[in-house]
């Protein structure tokens, strides 16, 4: 046990005092962060007026067409041929060209540029057109917008679970994200971390040293201290991300908030008024729904900490399971370029439980979703797929036993390759040659 704990010691700290961990745990929360600042920063600054030109012979959309921030109408008058003369000569992006028959032949609208405009600006125009057509053909038919607004009901239903202790408020959306979320860390975790434990023992093995190390720690102490110390490094990283986003995010998010253009400010500020004005037909007294309160009760529904207690346990177990395979696959080969040949069957059932996943989330109880998550190679992802929307204690605890008996199952055949290939230098392996390493004695 001592000589255990003395590799989990020197591959934590010989890790964790590479520069290479320092920058990517510096870098990586500065990258995240960086890319939305700088995506939001040139969303609100990337604005370019453009101006459009209007060329209504039906006399309809002079008033409909209305100027915001980014597009500019003006109208003209006079026959197709002339606005198009005109059009070459000014500065304008666009020319729209509504014809007199647009209400019997609302195809005949012709968009003419220099080049092909944006889907948002085509988008925009049609919608405008459209409304307009819309509102004309409904007063024809004796029916108001209003009406029509008013017969339209949007049903927004509130799931509640049954159990023993009695109703309780749940949320599909938030289980879905924070499975999937869960899923997808578990998921890169896995490769990330249990290749580092490969092409560790690749490297020591190749430049010899294993060989010193391997006179004073058997080489089953030695590939446990490594995985467990390269799992070690990887939570630190974990939390250091964590902290770090948090942080960088709260500071961002207070330096881009003074940014933002005084037009959204009001924009902003008059949508919370309308929404102030507007009855609620899903809410009992008309009361205005909040979003924010709307997220924060769709996240406490769900058991936090059964999920964070389970997220450790599948992190670390699926880690665990998966790098005692990586570790066999670097201590049989020579380089990186031999891995590739063993790196199929060991990455496979990831990928699937991943692909799986997105067909758990929409049925969580299906047998699918059973049978994946008590399977050890995919139960670590598909579990958290399901924990979020409530799995039984027994098939929790059934899944968590599986779990740790494959580890136990994939350690001990990781170890009988491992004491064999650390120490085999200069021979191209073979799946048959690993089959005869676990029985040597």
């Amino acid at each position: 046990m001592r000589n255990i704990f003395l590799v989990i010691k020197r591959e934590y700290l010989v890790r964790v005092k590479k520069k290479s961990f320092l920058i990517m745990t510096l870098l990586g929360p500065l990258l995240f962060v960086g890319f939305y600042a700088v995506v939001f920063w040139v969303a609100i600054g990337s604005v370019d007026t453009k101006t459009i030109q209007v060329l209504d012979e039906s006399g309809l959309f002079r008033n409909e067409f209305k100027d915001s921030e980014a597009l500019k109408f003006s109208f003209i008058e006079g026959n197709l041929d002339s606005a198009k003369v005109s059009f070459r000569k000014a500065e304008a992006n666009a020319l729209v060209y509504i014809p007199e028959n647009v209400i019997k032949s609302p195809k005949s609208v012709r968009i003419y540029a220099a080049k092909n405009v944006s889907m948002d600006l085509k988008s925009e125009i049609e919608k405008v057109i459209e409304k307009q057509i819309e509102d004309i053909k409904l007063s024809e038919a004796g029916i108001t917008h209003k009406i029509l607004e008013d017969s339209r009901v949007n049903v927004s239903s509130e799931t509640i679970s049954l159990s023993e202790e009695g109703e309780k408020t749940s949320s599909s959306g938030a289980a879905t994200v924070i499975g999937g979320i869960c899923a997808f860390l578990i998921y890169m975790s896995v490769f990330i971390y249990g290749t580092q434990v490969m092409r560790g023992i690749t490297e020591e093995k190749t430049s010899r040293i294993v060989e010193v190390i391997i006179s004073s720690v058997k080489p089953f102490q030695l590939m446990l201290g490594k995985i467990i110390g390269v799992a070690l490094v990887g939570l630190t990283q974990f939390v250091l991300w964590i902290l770090l986003t948090t942080a960088l995010t709260s500071a961002t998010s207070a330096v881009l908030s003074n940014q933002i253009p005084k037009d959204a400010v009001e924009m902003q500020q008059q949508m919370e008024k309308v929404q102030k004005g507007m009855p609620n037909q899903n809410m009992p007294g008309n009361n205005v729904e909040n979003p924010v309160a709307e997220v924060l009760g769709a996240v406490n529904s769900l058991n936090i900490p059964l999920i964070l207690g389970c997220f450790l346990f599948y992190y670390l177990g699926g880690y665990l399971l998966y790098s005692a395979l990586f570790g066999a696959v670097g201590a049989a080969v020579d380089n990186d370029a031999d891995t590739q040949q063993f790196m199929l069957p060991i990455t496979l059932p990831i990928i699937f439980s991943f692909v799986f996943a997105q067909f758990v989330l929409r049925d969580p109880d299906g047998s699918l979703a059973f049978w994946t998550s008590i399977i050890p190679f995919t139960s670590p992802i598909i579990m958290m797929v399901r924990i979020p929307f409530g799995v039984p204690a027994w098939e929790i605890a059934l899944s968590m036993v599986l779990l740790v008996l494959g580890f136990m199952a994939t350690t001990w055949l990781a170890a009988r390759i491992y004491r064999v290939g650390i120490l085999m230098y200069g021979k191209k392996v073979t799946y048959k040659e690993l089959a005869k390493w676990i029985f040597y004695k």
